[in-house]
């Protein structure tokens, strides 16, 4: 299937960037830009820091997984998908039908710079070097059912939405 037209769904680690190049890259098509964690917090009425902290990370998944299947209904969208929405494989078989999926990649060093000091990421809560590289260590071939991986170290954001829509217009 040809992927112009399709929705984009920007899939990574935290820290990767998916919600500041996905802004860039709606812009640029004439998309909207859903962000999958905002989704969330407005279909709960409450920040995914209370959600993690009342209800725990089985409930946010949860959450996260019909927030997901409810976005992917509509068109013209550039999702930025939370980064561990890739842990359950019928949020990315979901994906993969809903649009074209670029996964944006960092090394740990470089999410660490990124993320440090943002009290809005539950899971990083503790030693937040440490953190970063067990998740990435857990995760790491959990993207790789994407359309297309694109690094975004030492890359700015506009640089990378630029690569991001040269692969899409192919």
């Amino acid at each position: 299937m040809d992927k112009l037209g399709r929705n984009i769904i920007l899939i990574g680690m935290m820290g990767t960037g998916k919600s500041t190049v996905g802004r860039l890259v709606a812009d640029s098509l004439g998309y909207n830009l859903i962000d999958l964690d905002a989704e969330i917090e407005r279909m709960e009425g409450r920040t995914i820091s209370e959600m993690f902290e009342t209800d725990g990370e089985p409930y946010f998944r949860e959450a996260e997984s019909a927030a997901l299947r409810s976005v992917l209904l509509r068109d013209g969208i550039v999702l930025a998908s939370g980064g561990g929405a890739v842990l359950r494989s019928d949020n990315c078989d979901a994906m993969k039908r809903g649009g074209w999926v670029v996964a944006l990649t960092a090394d740990a060093a470089s999410i660490v710079e990124r993320v440090r000091g943002d009290a809005n990421r539950p899971l990083l809560a503790g030693d937040v070097e440490e953190r970063v590289r067990r998740i990435l260590d857990e995760r790491k071939d959990k993207y790789r059912f994407a359309d297309v991986m694109v690094d975004t170290v030492g890359r700015s954001a506009d640089e990378v939405a630029a690569d991001i829509l040269t692969h899409y217009r192919g």
